[in-house]
């Protein structure tokens, strides 16, 4: 698995979750992971989750934003299983940068005390599976109480990129340890 931070500021719309946003925008062939920092403003045409068109939307003024695409496999269930396995890697990460911190995961999301850390979603297209996860840098601009990396004294890119260099050996631990496996009654 690819990944990458990327250097540009990019507004995460919901635009992005779709098959081969990251060739189109990054020029990455294959399955990838990046991480980019920049606004989130998410228009109702373009929420994945139904539980989120009731209410209170999609929004934040400076957040670091994680896109996974996968080519393996297009389905919905593992889609979620990487999901939440990268949440709960963010939270390990945190943890290590911020050991005073009492970040806590519930499914899919962050949070420390009342607040809100991160946000995410999974989908499919019919090539790829497809995660949105992203965490607030800064207050501001959300509409809910959120919690942030700047409260947590975390900086944006040296998170982003332990959290990638996690996610990518992570993969490559499961695909050696499905490798290694062979079938029940297989002699040698």
């Amino acid at each position: 698995m690819i990944t990458r931070w990327l250097d540009e500021r990019i507004v995460y719309d919901g635009s992005q979750l779709r098959a081969h946003w990251l060739l189109d925008h990054c020029g990455i062939v294959g399955d990838a992971l990046v991480a980019f920092r920049g606004p989130c403003r998410v228009s109702l045409a373009e929420m994945a989750d139904l539980q989120d068109l009731a209410g209170p939307g999609i929004a934040g003024d400076d957040l670091v934003h994680f896109v996974w695409e996968s080519f393996a496999h297009p389905d919905l269930l593992l889609a979620v299983h990487r999901q939440r396995l990268l949440a709960a890697q963010a939270a390990e990460v945190l943890r290590e940068l911020a050991p005073h911190a009492a970040v806590r995961r519930s499914g899919d999301d962050l949070h420390v005390g009342a607040g809100k850390l991160s946000i995410s979603i999974a989908t499919v297209t019919p090539v790829s599976s497809l995660i949105h996860f992203a965490v607030n840098m800064t207050p501001g601009g959300a509409p809910v109480a959120t919690a942030t990396l700047a409260e947590l004294g975390v900086a944006p890119r040296p998170f982003a990129e332990a959290l990638l260099a996690r996610a990518a050996a992570e993969q490559v631990s499961i695909a050696e340890a499905r490798a290694v496996v062979r079938a029940k009654g297989e002699w040698r």
